[in-house]
């Protein structure tokens, strides 16, 4: 089942830009942090038959959790995610801002994870 697939893939970027961001490597790391939500996201859009093979489909599957579950830190926790996707182009975040972002990413896969969202 894809969606397995790509939760399973949602946590292991997950675990690995903590590890990029343990040796100092910033960049990895933020890439990994978004790859993890990106993951995540499609997942839920598989589950759902929503469309997901485009970033313009990823915010759109964001807009339409947030209006389901009324949880806008879904929302919040996403654009965290797409500065970190930013950081890797720019390599602008401090580790400290690199670290806090991971955290945010850790909770949104939390969120998305659930039972009643992820619906396996």
């Amino acid at each position: 089942m894809r969606t397995l697939t790509y939760r399973d893939a949602a946590w292991e970027l997950l675990d690995q830009a903590v590890e990029e961001v343990e040796e100092g490597d910033c960049r990895q790391a933020s890439e990994k942090g978004w790859g993890a939500v990106a993951q995540m996201v499609k997942a839920v859009a598989e589950s759902r038959g929503w469309p997901h093979d485009t970033h313009t489909a990823l915010f759109r599957v964001i807009d339409g959790l947030v209006e389901e579950t009324d949880d806008n830190l879904i929302y919040n926790y996403f654009l965290v995610a797409n500065s970190l996707h930013q950081n890797f182009y720019e390599n602008q975040m401090a580790s400290p801002n690199v670290v806090r972002g991971l955290e945010r990413v850790a909770r949104l896969l939390g969120r998305l994870d659930a039972p009643d969202v992820l619906g396996v």
